[in-house]
């Protein structure tokens, strides 16, 4: 197993290549307005620092958000075409899971929390979780102030949890999905057999960019 790892649905461009049993390789830089920019360089680096070739991997990881759908779709896009490419399955997870699955590993939350990343516009995408592993709640978008009550008393974990600390006081680490994370997760759910979801988008609202209601039409004489 080669699993090339990638995930573009928070400001985080982050890439990783797992072999079945641990890390090989990973980058993250976070910018939120270079995702198209910055992935491809990311994947070259990351395959020079593992001495292999694109052509080795045997199936792509790849975060399905929720996130905005500008970057998001840069990530999913990506992966669509390098499992054509190569012939291999492409495998989606949750972002949040990536990020709680993070958490879990680096010892920042034992029990129920929180997972809430920036969803601009003043929300958060978030989903609540009963350890690491497990996410209890489907993925929502919500102004923090709206679930204040329901994430009451957990910690919370993501970038969302520190930009609100009015509904987040209990905030921590990390910040960021990483690749590796999402990698790790899919490889032992993959290795006990689980089925993952498919590379399909969690945009969870409108895109940003809309097209005018009232625009003027001109036509050719």
């Amino acid at each position: 197993m080669l699993l090339l790892a990638l995930d573009t649905a928070t400001p985080a461009v982050t890439v990783a290549l797992h072999d079945g049993t641990d890390v090989v390789a990973a980058s993250s830089q976070v910018d939120a307005r270079r995702h198209g920019e910055l992935l491809l360089p990311a994947v070259d680096r990351v395959l020079a620092e593992a001495g292999t070739r694109l052509d080795a991997v045997t199936g792509i990881v790849v975060g399905i958000g929720p996130g905005p759908y500008t970057g998001l779709r840069v990530g999913l896009m990506t992966a669509d075409t390098f499992g054509l490419a190569l012939g291999v399955p492409v495998h989606g997870l949750c972002t949040l899971d990536g990020l709680a699955y993070a958490a879990g590993a680096e010892g920042t939350v034992e029990g129920p929390f929180v997972v809430a990343t920036d969803a601009r516009r003043k929300e958060v995408y978030w989903a609540r979780y009963a350890d690491a592993r497990t996410r209890t709640t489907d993925p929502a978008v919500d102004r923090p102030a709206e679930i204040a009550d329901t994430v009451a008393g957990l910690p919370a974990v993501g970038a969302g949890a520190v930009l609100y600390p009015d509904t987040f006081p209990d905030a921590r680490g990390p910040e960021h999905v990483s690749a590796a994370a999402l990698a790790a997760l899919a490889a032992e759910r993959l290795a006990a057999g689980a089925e993952l979801e498919a590379p399909r988008p969690l945009y969870l609202r409108r895109p940003d960019a809309q097209v005018p209601k009232n625009y003027k039409v001109v036509t050719p004489k």
